[in-house]
């Protein structure tokens, strides 16, 4: 793997499934009586969160850890930012504590690129979403999911049908997911509105469609995309006539999930908007991946930290079997 995890671009085939597999292996964590490894000991990690987040903050806070990590917090509401300081200011600080890696969510489109590759911190930088950017880490998890309940839990996706429904347009999620499934082999279709299909997206590598009843009987796993409704400047913003016409033209209802191929999987990056882009039978549906998809998140990013920040060893040493840390 490079030096840093800024988008799933910057992975090839055999780095995606180096994650993957590390992050298979890592997963066996769970299952001891103690959930801890000293892979990282003596090792900083700093979750610096521009923006809210729950799922990925605490999802690498425990990462980092269960690796014997030292985490520290960053949280902008509360701190210098809010008085003006700048990223760079932030990030000299962050250097100066010592930090090994910088877990970075912002805002901004390119601030995880920006801290990476401007000097100003000596660590790995790992993308926790930047604007409308990428979420890479997010997209891992989401193929680790796939992977182990349509492939066995190995190789690749070749051959698997993976179709993306919803707000495209603001979504990180869905860059990341398109550029990583197709790395892996996998086919995507992207089904959303035209207003909400971002400029360019015929250069991407995956179909798209605006007629989601048309895709669903051709998919193996069907993920659902938030509406950000905070990124638009009303409720709709004029990117759909009304939220009831929303769900009844692109939501994951009762009726659509019976549409699904019977080993169909759902998936939702969350948080959801229950009863707008999913309804809650699909949601709480036995297909439903959603709520193994946060479990499944802490192994990925262990798997990245321990890549990026670890030596050469396994990730489990062979000789500890007692589930205590060395």
């Amino acid at each position: 793997m490079r030096r840093h995890l800024l988008s799933t671009q910057d992975l090839a085939y055999d780095d995606a499934l180096l994650v993957l597999d590390t992050a298979a292996e890592l997963a066996r964590v769970a299952d001891r009586p103690v959930r801890k490894l000293p892979t990282l000991r003596g090792r900083t990690v700093v979750n610096l969160f521009f923006e809210d987040s729950t799922r990925t903050r605490i999802s690498f806070e425990a990462a980092a850890k269960r690796l014997s990590a030292d985490v520290i917090n960053f949280s902008a509401k509360g701190s210098s930012v809010s008085k003006g300081e700048s990223l760079k200011d932030t990030a000299l600080t962050l250097e100066a504590m010592g930090a090994d890696a910088v877990v970075v969510r912002h805002q901004a489109s390119g601030a995880p690129h920006r801290l990476a590759h401007s000097g100003w911190i000596r660590g790995a930088v790992v993308n926790a979403g930047d604007g409308t950017h990428e979420h890479p880490t997010q997209a891992l998890l989401d193929a680790y999911t796939l992977r182990h309940h349509l492939a066995g839990g190995r190789g690749d996706l070749a051959g698997r049908r993976v179709t993306v429904v919803g707000d495209v347009l603001h979504s990180r999620v869905a860059r990341s997911n398109v550029h990583l499934l197709h790395t892996l082999g996998a086919e995507v279709v992207l089904v959303a509105p035209p207003t909400l299909l971002p400029l360019g997206v015929e250069g991407w590598p995956c179909e798209t469609s605006y007629d989601l009843d048309a895709v669903l009987p051709k998919t193996d796993a069907v993920m659902m995309l938030r509406v950000q409704r905070e990124r638009m400047s009303t409720a709709g913003g004029g990117y759909f006539p009304s939220a009831r016409e929303y769900s009844r033209r692109y939501g994951l209802d009762a009726a659509r999930l019976a549409a699904l191929p019977e080993h169909a999987l759902v998936m939702h990056p969350g948080p959801m908007n229950r009863g707008l882009e999913i309804s809650a039978e699909a949601a709480d549906s036995p297909r439903s991946t959603i709520v193994e998809q946060v479990a499944n998140g802490v192994s990925v990013r262990m798997a990245v930290l321990y890549l990026l920040l670890g030596g050469s060893e396994p990730a489990i040493g062979t000789d500890d079997t007692s589930g205590g840390a060395a």
